[in-house]
């Protein structure tokens, strides 16, 4: 059935034949394509684009989520392709009656949900052959990262916190990219009982009793010190804030659901079991 709802998505695009001056919005995305050779097709980017570094020279049109169609038209794009999570939904219909080939790429943090997004990025880009290598060889890391976890006989638990502004965590709870990635790597997500990302009491925390805490490194006002959050009343109870047991990873590679998620992985693997494993 995923198939079938793929290739439906893709013969319905009138992004197939490509583009040259191409928009791509959501850093898996902009990540495929480069992946894929289309580097210098690429005019614009969004906010969440930062990898590979050299991306970041290019014009920003903002967040991917907060969009402005007058601002991504602005640049006179080919065809655009985004995360199927883009907005707001007023912006995406603006720029999808415009008159441009857009393309909304299908979000689905799993390993087979990896593969069709590359599918995806590659159709649009008119890439098939180069989107078939890319997406074996993700699978191929992909498959080493799935029997890697399999081998777990003693999974540790992990809390996912998107944010800790005010002292509120925001957890990520189940059918989340956090939650993917923490079983890609052999743990459990701690955080169960709810969708999403949310807030959660102290109480709901002290239940999950997590044996590690994973967070994006951020900068600037973002930041948080490890020392306020190991000492945070709630976490501080946890077996993972106990033995300092905190993780930052860049967000992208983290929570992209690209083809760098192998490599993610492999250091969240290597984060909670230590470097014996293969």
């Amino acid at each position: 059935m995923r198939a079938l709802t793929l290739t439906a998505l893709l013969l319905a695009s009138p992004a197939l034949a490509g583009g040259e001056r191409v928009i791509t919005l959501g850093g898996s995305v902009t990540e495929i394509a480069v992946a894929l050779g289309a580097e210098d097709r690429l005019v614009a980017r969004d906010t969440t684009s930062n990898f590979p570094p050299e991306i970041e020279a290019l014009p920003d049109v903002g967040y991917i989520r907060a969009l402005s169609a007058e601002g991504v038209l602005s640049l006179d794009p080919d065809l655009i392709v985004a995360e199927g999570d883009a907005g707001p939904q007023q912006a995406v219909d603006v720029l999808k009656a415009a008159g441009v080939p857009f393309v909304l790429v299908p979000e689905d943090p799993t390993p087979q949900g990896i593969a069709d997004k590359i599918t995806a990025v590659a159709a649009a880009l008119d890439m098939p052959e180069a989107g078939a290598t890319l997406a074996a060889e993700v699978q191929d890391g992909l498959a080493t990262a799935e029997a890697r976890a399999a081998a777990v006989t003693d999974r540790k638990r992990v809390l996912f916190i998107l944010s800790l502004q005010g002292g509120r965590i925001m957890a990520g709870g189940e059918g989340t990219e956090a939650e993917g990635i923490i079983r890609l790597a052999g743990g459990e997500n701690a955080a169960t009982g709810f969708q999403g990302y949310k807030q959660i009491a102290d109480e709901a925390v002290l239940t999950a009793a997590p044996d590690l805490i994973l967070m994006m490194a951020r900068e600037g006002d973002l930041a948080i010190a490890d020392a306020d959050i190991l000492s945070h009343p709630a976490l501080a109870e946890t077996p993972a804030a106990r033995n300092g047991a905190l993780v930052r990873m860049d967000g992208m590679l983290l929570l992209g659901f690209g083809p760098r998620t192998p490599e993610a992985a492999r250091a969240l693997y290597d984060a909670l079991y230590g470097q014996a494993g293969g």
